[in-house]
This record gives structure tokens, sequence and C-alpha cells, in this order.
């Protein structure tokens, strides 16, 4: 992209990806909610100092290793909150509507697998909830496969949620992709 996707503006509403995504995790019910990011990244650090509500700030001092390193870096910190579980956003999918994740944490609240994945007629996406017994498994991945390893290694564990929502697939990863939110 040439630039920090989390600093992109999504359209309609002026946000930052990473401000969009951090309202719309806790206007869909969240409490507690972390950025993975990278050491020392200040720009990022300035972006996240001026959400509200506040958010914590996790460094990544392995963010070279992939996304699994960043996600092992949140199941750290949700060990010691002795969080139920963690639900993952990655940043560059700021379109995910807050009544999506508000869903999403109840189907996992009502559910007996250990792992949530939103749907989008029938194509995989996020968020994903690992609930805390999934842990030790997403620790053992390989991070050349990272997380998807975990959901693929026994479907049965893995509860999806068909939601109306393109924004759960709805990934920005190309200059032509984000052109295309604002036409």
């Amino acid at each position: 992209m040439g630039r920090p996707k989390a600093l992109l503006l999504t359209p309609h509403t002026g946000r930052t990806f990473v401000t969009q995504l951090i309202l719309t995790l806790h206007e869909g019910g969240l409490e507690h909610v972390a950025v993975v990011g990278r050491p020392g990244d200040a720009p990022l650090l300035d972006e996240i100092a001026r959400a509200r509500p506040g958010v914590v700030y996790l460094d990544n001092p392995s963010h070279e290793l992939g996304q699994l390193s960043s996600l092992l870096v949140g199941i750290d910190y949700a060990d010691t909150r002795r969080a139920a579980g963690i639900l993952v956003v990655p940043v560059d999918m700021p379109l995910i509507r807050a009544e999506t994740v508000r869903a999403a944490l109840q189907a996992f609240d009502d559910a007996e697998h250990p792992i949530l994945r939103a749907t989008y007629r029938g194509r995989h996406g996020h968020p994903v909830i690992f609930g805390a017994a999934m842990f030790p498994a997403l620790r053992r991945a390989d991070p050349a496969v990272g997380a998807r390893a975990v959901l693929r290694d026994d479907p049965a564990r893995v509860r999806d949620l068909e939601v109306d929502d393109p924004g759960v697939v709805r990934d920005i990863d190309l200059p032509v992709e984000y052109r295309r939110l604002f036409e």
C-alpha cells in the first residue's frame, strides 16, 4: 500500500482503519480492545492514544514473523486477563459492522464450539473468535500457515456464522481495492 494500512481513512466516516475498528468492536460489545503493532510505531501509538473509549497497545517484537506472531501477542495479553477467548480482526478489514461483532459474540457464547468464524455467502471471513481452549494449539501452529492451520485441523471445532455483512470478507490489500472503497 505504500503506507500503514491502520492509518488509511475509511470512506464516509473519515476515521482511520484502526479507529473505525476500535469503535466497531466497542459498539459491538467488546469491553477490552487491544491493538497489536510494531514496537515504537509512533504514528499508530498517537492514533491509538486518541481512541475513545481507551485501547491497549501491545508491542509485537517479532512482527516480521507474520500475522500469527501478532495473534500470539494478543493471546498472551488475553491470558493475563484470564479471558474466555480472543476475537481477531485484521486492521485491513474496517467495514465490518458492529451488529456482526455483537452477533458473533452472542453466537460464540451460545455455541459448544471453541472457534467461531463469520462468513458471508459461504465465504470465510472475520471476525474469528478463538476460545481459550484453543490457545495451546495456536501457540503450536506453524508460523508459515498461521491460525488457518488450527481452523483446518479439526473442522468440527469451528462454527461458521453466516452474516449479512460483506465487510467480513472485504480486506484491503492493494491500492486498487482501497480506491474502490470511495467509488
